[in-house]
């Protein structure tokens, strides 16, 4: 794209492309050191699945997720899905992992406004997160006004959506560790200080996504306001 060789770009993109390598960063570390930490249970992931989804009054499928970090709930199905490491190990990260994704099954299940409006936004932003910039540049190139913040307002929703999953996938966290919580699984209080940070560094990276659309969007809207026309002079 050519807002790649702009410098003016670089000022919106930077701080948020620097905020995305630290919380991927973040996330990594955290999901490596405690994979490799035992939990006091000796549970697996699939079996503390099972364990927390009784207590939530939950019956889930449960089947395989190629790769790390691939682990995700789909509403469409009613099916947990978890890579391998999560699934086989004994470890802290495993069942916090599992916790925050039948989190996201009690979301569903209850009906969680939040969740229902991200689902339902997901076709079309799934459209729009592409046509969005296609339009605004067809209508920076050809001089259309009008097509350009059409474009930008298609982008838009893409970050809509980004600023509607942050607090969803916060509540999924807090659900998954109270549940663990109630579940009666032993969890010494560094290993639920370990689970939070796993799931802490998860969140972050919903925040770093956040940021990145937010300020591809105000590049757009500065362009479009006369930041373009400054350049040219």
């Amino acid at each position: 794209m050519f807002a790649m060789w702009d410098p003016t770009y670089w000022l919106f993109a930077l701080p948020a492309l620097l905020l995305a390598l630290i919380a991927q960063a973040w996330v990594q570390s955290m999901y490596r050191k405690y994979l490799q930490t035992p939990n006091s249970s000796g549970l697996t992931g699939v079996e503390a699945a099972q364990r927390v989804m009784q207590t939530a009054g939950l019956y889930l499928k449960i089947e395989g997720a190629p790769g790390d970090l691939s682990d995700h709930y789909d509403p469409r199905s009613k099916v947990l899905r978890l890579s391998r490491n999560v699934a086989t190990r004994a470890s802290v990260a495993s069942v916090a992992i599992v916790a925050h994704e039948i989190g996201h099954a009690q979301q569903d299940a209850q009906a969680y406004a939040p969740m229902r409006l991200r689902s339902g936004l997901v076709p079309m932003v799934s459209f729009t997160s592409w046509l969005g910039p296609i339009l605004f540049l067809l209508g920076l190139w050809l001089n259309i006004a009008q097509l350009a913040w059409l474009g930008v307002f298609a982008f838009a929703g893409a970050t809509v959506f980004a600023l509607i999953t942050l607090p969803v996938e916060i509540n999924a966290s807090r659900r998954g560790l109270r549940l663990l919580e109630q579940s009666g699984i032993p969890m010494s209080k560094a290993e639920m200080q370990g689970a939070r940070r796993v799931l802490n560094a998860a969140a972050m990276t919903y925040v770093a996504a956040l940021a990145q659309s937010i300020s591809t969007l105000l590049y757009y809207v500065f362009l479009l306001g006369g930041g373009r026309g400054r350049r040219r002079r």
